[in-house]
């Protein structure tokens, strides 16, 4: 393949934990956690195969990478000793998926992206970030903090209810939608804080109040300007948190220039159906056989791998 062709290419950068915790609690929720004969839990690892090979045959990318959280400690734990405090102890049968799934990733032929004292969504934002320059990107989630990332070539896919339901997301979706460009995303969560990652805002301000005042002011600084326009409620609801406005801007910012490196090349979509077998044998997952055996690629002549998958059941 050449440089120009590679270039043409649509890369699918994966959040890992949310397609695992998603495939987890969507396979768990009866109360059977699928297990193999030796007693290993892989409900969440099977779910997540389900839901990858889908998104594959759904956007087609040339070119796929996974990326997962390393661990609680990040630089926002740091200048936030309560970020992320709230959230409690993954499952007990979810604990041994973690290594698990990544061992089966590795062996799909995929790159594992992830480093120590950064979340998933900093080496997400930081390949989308190498990687647009060069090729379309498709960022595949549930988490919409990852909106902020979107630009004329990164999407940003986000899992709907049930398999094959997505929402796409380009600027001109963002705005239609939310009325929001992607720097306002941060700038929202500034205001109205995230309860999952457990961060304030500024008290008493929703998501109402703070698209309405960056609709009008476009960004936290010119709120700040303008505080004097405000109405008096808000405006002291805003002066009495300002420190905490800034920092909770700073924590919902996804960093873009961490040090992770994955070059296109090395995550060129190549299906290794040998290793896949074999590790989908020792899983005991023969009902998912049909996702490896049953795909027939192609190069078409832009380069670009055409996939053709049969009906996921």
């Amino acid at each position: 393949m050449s440089t120009a062709t590679e270039l043409k290419g649509r890369v699918m950068i994966v959040d890992g934990m949310a397609l695992l915790f998603r495939a987890f609690y969507a396979t768990s929720y009866g109360g059977y956690i699928r297990k193999t004969r030796a007693g290993l839990p892989t409900n969440a690892v099977y779910g997540f195969l389900q839901y990858f090979f889908d998104a594959v045959s759904t956007f087609e990318p040339s070119h796929v990478v996974c990326c997962w959280d390393m661990g609680k400690g990040t630089f926002r734990s740091e200048k936030y000793e309560g970020y992320k405090s709230n959230r409690i102890d993954a499952p007990l049968e979810l604990i041994p998926q973690f290594d698990l799934v990544k061992e089966v990733v590795a062996e799909l032929g995929v790159p594992n992206i992830g480093l120590v004292g950064y979340e998933a969504d900093d080496c997400i934002g930081t390949l989308a970030s190498c990687y647009s320059g060069e090729s379309e990107v498709y960022i595949l989630t549930g988490d919409h903090d990852m909106l902020q990332l979107v630009n004329d070539s990164v999407k940003v896919v986000i899992m709907k209810k049930g398999r094959s339901n997505y929402k796409v997301y380009d600027p001109a979706e963002l705005l239609e939608e939310r009325g929001l460009t992607p720097a306002q995303v941060i700038d929202l969560k500034g205001f109205m804080g995230d309860t999952s990652d457990n961060y304030p805002g500024v008290k008493g301000i929703g998501e109402k109040t703070a698209t309405k005042l960056l609709t009008e002011y476009g960004t936290v600084e010119g709120v700040i300007e303008n505080l004097h326009l405000l109405p008096k409620g808000v405006r002291a609801k805003i002066e009495a948190d300002l420190d905490m406005l800034h920092l909770s801007r700073e924590l919902a910012e996804i960093r873009c220039d961490v040090p992770v490196v994955c070059a296109l090349a090395d995550c060129l979509w190549e299906l290794q159906r040998d290793n896949a077998a074999r590790k989908f044998n020792e899983l005991e997952f023969g009902s998912l056989m049909h996702l490896i055996g049953g795909i027939a690629e192609e190069r078409d002549d832009r380069g670009i791998v055409q996939i053709e998958l049969g009906d996921l059941g």
